[in-house]
């Protein structure tokens, strides 16, 4: 305790200054990462509306970009704290199920990118006529030994 929080005082900038560098030494980025990423399961979780009094608050956009910012920095996770992946994994697994049964879809129509690109396997795709390739094979994308 600073010697102005004893007397009553409020902490001068200059022992603000002092704590909040302290502060910046322990943190690390990983749990800044973990803590917005908690924050953002939690955030998606009341988006969905599922919880009762959250019903008003149902916003399937807001669920979907929850769901993608979640896995676009899981990889980093699976480094920095490959412990606390699997725990994630399972919550964006809840997540992206509340997702589904508030009527979410992968892709809105017509908001879809022209480059394949994003949740495909949730994406309605054709099915290749017979003797046709497939799109995997269309792509050019798949090696075919021989081919």
């Amino acid at each position: 305790m600073s010697t102005s929080e004893q007397q009553g005082n409020p902490p001068s900038e200059e022992e603000l200054r002092a704590a909040y560098e302290a502060e910046i030494k322990r943190l690390r980025v990983e749990h800044l990462l973990l803590e917005q990423v908690v924050s953002l399961v939690n955030l998606g979780m009341r988006k969905t509306g599922l919880a009762p009094g959250t019903e008003g608050e149902r916003d399937a956009d807001q669920v979907r970009l929850a769901i993608e910012s979640i896995r676009a920095v899981l990889p980093l996770i699976e480094q920095a704290a490959p412990e606390q992946a699997k725990p994630i994994r399972d919550a964006v697994s809840q997540l992206q199920l509340a997702f589904v049964k508030i009527g979410g879809r992968a892709e809105p129509e017509g908001r879809g990118d022209s480059t394949g690109a994003g949740d495909a396997g949730a994406r309605e795709q054709k099915a290749p006529e017979p003797g046709q390739p497939g799109p995997a094979q269309r792509s050019g994308k798949l090696w075919i030994p021989g081919q």
